[in-house]
């Protein structure tokens, strides 16, 4: 038995939980937990909870709804970054793991 936590996913704070889980859902290629999907009906929504999944279900990102989120003054730290992701792309012609 590990007696370690394990890390289940990263949170990050807006305050546009859908909009945000969009652009990272397109961009890495993630799925919608179930009943974290868009409205098929195109109603207005607010959630306030979001995840994002690999398509074998482990979570990745999960996005909370916050009233206010200070704009960082990067490079300045007067307000410092409040989390950042660190992403790798794949050189042309190179599969992900080759080396």
């Amino acid at each position: 038995m590990n007696s370690h936590p394990r890390l289940l996913q990263t949170v990050l704070d807006t305050t546009d939980p859908r909009r945000l889980a969009e652009f990272y859902r397109q961009l890495l290629g993630l799925t919608y937990r179930p009943g974290d999907e868009p409205p098929a009906d195109g109603v207005p929504e607010e959630p306030d909870w979001l995840v994002l999944r690999t398509t074998d279900g482990a979570n990745r990102l999960a996005f909370q709804l916050v009233d206010r989120l200070p704009r960082t003054t990067w490079p300045v730290h007067d307000v410092p970054m409040q989390a950042h992701l660190d992403l790798t792309v794949p050189a042309p012609g190179n599969s992900p793991g080759s080396a």
